[in-house]
């Protein structure tokens, strides 16, 4: 292996040094929530050190037992559980075959189909449209306004369509001389091929709909029907902790330590989904990105 050139060495320790900084902008924000959240409850202000970046002393677990305890913040875990499971089923259940028929190249009419898919992503309807086909449709009120709205993406509807086009299009004509159907080619030729890009347009799906805040406040009036992003952004609100938490049993500090226990919750499923799919995401985007 040829010595790297004095300019080679130099440009690459100033790479990885803004690759540190990066990494660091992102996991202290994170460490210090982490350290907050397991602050014991006598903790005040004059307690902490640097903000709460060194841990305490004394460990407590007391703000995540206090939340995942509580009544409202079970059923908020459980509808945004629903939320986004239903929802990334259907959104896969309509992307897929709408990806592979835009993909089929012999397809009538798939340049007028492909520009007139592209408009709706340019130009919405608007809200209040929106609300009024939500409204007419009976949704009002049911976990599936917040999904169904919004089940098809269509960045990943052409995502996923590039990465059908870089298929290899010799093994769906193999297929179909042996008489089978288009949706034969999906199912048997073409979704078993797709298993990076099927795993990476399902998380883009359930990262949007765990985290979806506007849709739950505009379409949901039951509070029961809240998922957790909106129980959090309450939580966040110290004037609305009262509804969700004993608040006279705790210091402003605790107050601090469940807020910073909610965050952290609220977070941890995609953090521990995202590594195990962590080599597909990164195939499935660029492939399908690519092949635009």
């Amino acid at each position: 292996m040829p010595a790297k050139s004095r300019e080679e060495i130099v440009f690459q320790i100033l790479i990885n040094g803004f690759l540190v900084v990066v990494m660091l902008i992102i996991l202290i924000p994170l460490w210090k929530v982490v350290m907050m959240s397991v602050t014991p409850l006598g903790y005040g202000a004059k307690d902490t050190t640097f903000g709460m970046l060194i841990p305490p002393w004394d460990w407590s677990f007391a703000a995540y037992t206090q939340l995942t305890t509580h009544p409202a913040f079970l059923k908020a875990v459980l509808n945004s559980v629903q939320i986004t499971g239903f929802g990334t089923l259907l959104s896969l259940a309509l992307t897929v075959p709408l990806a592979y028929i835009l993909s089929i190249r012999t397809l009538p009419g798939r340049t007028i189909l492909i520009n007139f898919i592209l408009l709706t992503f340019l130009f919405s309807a608007g809200m209040v449209p929106t609300y009024l086909v939500v409204y007419k449709l009976g949704l009002i009120d049911h976990l599936a306004a917040v999904f169904v709205p919004v089940a098809i993406g269509v960045y990943n509807t052409l995502v996923m369509k590039g990465f059908f086009e870089g298929l290899p299009e010799e093994l769906e004509e193999a297929a179909r001389l042996d008489g089978a159907g288009e949706l034969q080619v999906l199912f048997q030729i073409v979704l078993p091929l797709s298993k990076p890009i099927l795993l990476t347009i399902g998380l883009f799906y359930a990262v949007f709909y765990w985290n979806e805040f506007f849709y739950p406040i505009l379409y949901l009036n039951n509070n029961n029907l809240m998922p957790l992003p909106v129980l959090l952004r309450n939580i966040l609100m110290a004037q609305s902790l009262n509804e969700y938490v004993e608040y006279n049993a705790f210091s402003s500090a605790s107050i601090e330590s469940l807020k910073a226990a909610s965050v952290f919750i609220t977070m941890l499923p995609m953090v521990i989904a995202y590594p195990f799919i962590q080599r597909y995401f990164t195939k499935g985007a660029l492939l399908g990105g690519v092949k635009q």
